[in-house]
């Protein structure tokens, strides 16, 4: 009589199992998903209603979306790639509610203080870093480094973060709240 030995399997299936179960944790919840019982959400802790946002001196109101003949349709199913999802970590958090309204008078500061420097062409990142200084903001605050043809720079303002560049046809500059895994306004280098 013949003996067939399945030890041997059962003892490969078990890591292999565990492998799978694994892998498989990773990037699995959807928007929409009941996250509950996983504990409170950062995002959903960070990110008001839109109730939380009011009009800001000087601002228009919200125009309508221009009609588009393009197909703006969302997909029933999510995206396979995760993309999104394991690098949100990355996205800064938006500004609500008066905070909104003084990062928006920050950056206009800011464009306004810059300009002069912009029509000269002086892209240097000693002489943005003077300017973003004389604002106001503190020394040990404020960054600025060569951006391709402009400037970039950074302030940590403590209330809120201040990021931009200087280009030779146009400054662009956006306030935030930092990042949701990050402690000041640098952009976290890893996450998930």
């Amino acid at each position: 009589m013949t003996t067939i030995r399945t030890v041997g399997i059962r003892r490969g299936a078990v890591p292999v199992a565990l492998l799978a179960v694994l892998a498989a944790g990773c990037g699995n919840e959807r928007a929409g998903d009941d996250v509950g019982a996983h504990g409170p959400s950062r995002t959903a802790a960070a990110t008001p209603g839109a109730s939380a946002n009011v009009r800001c001196p000087g601002e228009s109101p919200t125009p309508s979306a221009p009609a588009t003949t393009a197909d703006t349709s969302v997909p029933d199913t999510p995206p396979t790639d995760h993309y999104a999802e394991n690098h949100g970590f990355r996205v800064p958090i938006e500004l609500y509610g008066r905070r909104r309204c003084d990062g928006l008078a920050a950056v206009a500061r800011i464009e306004k203080a810059l300009e002069p420097l912009r029509r000269r062409g002086d892209f240097s990142p000693d002489g943005t870093r003077r300017v973003l200084i004389g604002l106001g903001y503190d020394a040990g605050k404020v960054e600025a480094y060569q951006n391709g043809a402009g400037v970039g720079f950074l302030i940590d303002a403590s209330s809120m973060c201040l990021e931009g560049t200087m280009y030779p046809k146009v400054t662009e500059a956006d306030a935030f709240a930092g990042y949701p895994d990050g402690t000041d306004c640098r952009p976290p280098s890893g996450g998930h």
